[in-house]
C-alpha cells in the first residue's frame, strides 16, 4: 500500500542538483530564438507535445497532445508567445487564446474551414508583432494547414528543424535536470532487481519503474520495453504477463521521461536465480559491456558521425541480425538527432559533428537468431570539452562479468 512506501520519494535521502529555472528558461527560449533567425523564420507553430515543453514548460496532457493536438503555440522570433487552446488556468510566460480545431477529433468534416481561419490567426498575428516576414515553421500538421497558409502568400518549412536543432546543446541547468531523472530512474531500477524471482510477472517488474517516475513527478515512458527468458530475443519486446522463471536473463530499457521533462534512457539486463548464470549468458553479457565501454570511448567533440560509424566497434557476425537498432543517439527531453546507424546495415544517412554539451546515450543488443538469451545495455553521456562524463551510474552485474 501506499502509506507503506518509504522509499519512493528520492528527495528525502538524495539531493536534488541546484537547478535555476529562470535561467533554465532564458537559455531554451535563446536557443529556438536563434535557430528561427538561421532559418530566417517569423515564427514557429508547435505541435509536438515536447516542443511546447522545452519552448514555455507546459505539460498538460502530454500524450493525449501526441495523437490529438488540442493545444499549439505561436513561437515568434521577435514579439509574445501565444498558446491556443491550452488547458493552463495560469499561464506563465505565454499568452492564452482560444485556439482552432486542428484534428479530426475536435473539427470532424470541417477541418478545412478551421484551417482557413487559423491561416488567418497567423497573418493577424505577423501584423500584430509588426514584422513583413511571410517565412513560417510548422511542426506536425494535417495537409490542410499548410495549404491554407500557402494560399495567403506565406511560405511555409519545416517546424522540426527549429526545435529540434534548438535542443541539440544542453546547459548546465538541463545537465542538473537530467542528473536527477536519471537518479529517479535509478532508484527504480533497484527496485526492480530486487523484486526479481521466480513467479514475478514482467509487468510487476515494470510498474516499479513507471511507480516510482510518477511518485516523483516524472510524464511517461516511450514504451514498456521489458522482457525476460525467450522474450529477450530479439529484442524490442514490451512487457507482458509472463512470469519468470529461475536461469531467466531480464532486460530492460528505462525510456523515461522524468522530473522537469528530462530523459533518463538506461538499459540493464539482470539474471533471476537461484540458478547460476550460464557460460553463454556470461559471455553474452561480456561482449555487451565490450561495445559499449569501446564506443564510449570514441565520444569526443569534433568527431563526426560517419566517422564513429566506421570505428564503432565491430559486431562480429553472428550477431548481426539481432543488433540494436542504432550504435549510439542524442537524448535530451526524448530520443533526439542526432544517431549514429551501423555500418554494417547503412551508411549513416547524415553527418555531422559531436560538440560538448550534447547528450548521447551508447547502446548494445548482444543476441544471435535462434538463441534464446540476450543482453540489452546503454549508458548516457555528456560530451565534453575534452571527451565524455559518464551520467548514469548503476553498475554492471559482477555475477554476469565473472
Amino acid at each position: 500500500m501506499v502509506n507503506d512506501d518509504d522509499w519512493s520519494d528520492l528527495a528525502q535521502f538524495h539531493p536534488m542538483p541546484e537547478i535555476d529555472h529562470q535561467r533554465l528558461h532564458s537559455y531554451r527560449s535563446n536557443r529556438l530564438k536563434n535557430e528561427l533567425v538561421k532559418a530566417d523564420a517569423a515564427l514557429c507553430i508547435m505541435f509536438n507535445p515536447i516542443s511546447m515543453r522545452y519552448a514555455v514548460n507546459y505539460r498538460n496532457y502530454a500524450l493525449f497532445q501526441s495523437h490529438i493536438p488540442t493545444t499549439y503555440l505561436f513561437y515568434p522570433q521577435q514579439g509574445p508567445v501565444v498558446a491556443f487552446g491550452a488547458y493552463e488556468p495560469d499561464p506563465q510566460g505565454f499568452e492564452l487564446r482560444h485556439g482552432r480545431p486542428v484534428t479530426y477529433f475536435d473539427g470532424g468534416d470541417v477541418l478545412v474551414a478551421a484551417a482557413e481561419a487559423l491561416a488567418d490567426d497567423v497573418v493577424n498575428f505577423l501584423s500584430e508583432i509588426g514584422t513583413d516576414n511571410r517565412r513560417v515553421a510548422v511542426e506536425y500538421v494535417t495537409p490542410a494547414i499548410t495549404q491554407a497558409l500557402e494560399r495567403r502568400g506565406l511560405e511555409v518549412i519545416d517546424g522540426v528543424m527549429i526545435s529540434e536543432h534548438a535542443r541539440v546543446i544542453k546547459s548546465a541547468d538541463e545537465i542538473a535536470c537530467m542528473r536527477w531523472s536519471i537518479a529517479v530512474a535509478e532508484l527504480g531500477i533497484s527496485k526492480l532487481k530486487q523484486a526479481i524471482k521466480p513467479g514475478v510477472s514482467e509487468l510487476q517488474l515494470w510498474a516499479l519503474l513507471n511507480y516510482t517516475s510518477l511518485a516523483n513527478n516524472g510524464d511517461w515512458h516511450d514504451g514498456r520495453m521489458l522482457a525476460s527468458g525467450p522474450r529477450i530475443n530479439p529484442w524490442l519486446q514490451e512487457a507482458s504477463p509472463r512470469k519468470l522463471e529461475s536461469g531467466d536473463l531480464v532486460g530492460f530499457d528505462t525510456d523515461m521521461v522524468g522530473p522537469m521533462g528530462y530523459f533518463a534512457d538506461i538499459s540493464r539486463t539482470f539474471h533471476c536465480g537461484p540458478a547460476k548464470p550460464t557460460l553463454r549468458q556470461k559471455q553474452l553479457y561480456r561482449l555487451a559491456v565490450e561495445e559499449i565501454t569501446f564506443n564510449m570511448n570514441l565520444v569526443k567533440p569534433g568527431i563526426g558521425l560517419r566517422e564513429f560509424q566506421q570505428l564503432a566497434w565491430p559486431v562480429p557476425e553472428e550477431f548481426q541480425a539481432n543488433a540494436y537498432t542504432c550504435v549510439a543517439h542524442a537524448v535530451g527531453m526524448c530520443d533526439e538527432y542526432p544517431q549514429i546507424k551501423h555500418i554494417f546495415r547503412m551508411e549513416n544517412p547524415y553527418d555531422c559533428q559531436l560538440e560538448a554539451g550534447m547528450v548521447m546515450c551508447i547502446e548494445s543488443y548482444i543476441g544471435a537468431q535462434g538463441e534464446r538469451d540476450g543482453v540489452k545495455l546503454e549508458q548516457q553521456v555528456l560530451v565534453t570539452d575534452t571527451g565524455y562524463e559518464l551520467l548514469t551510474n548503476y553498475p554492471f552485474e559482477p555475477d554476469l562479468l565473472e
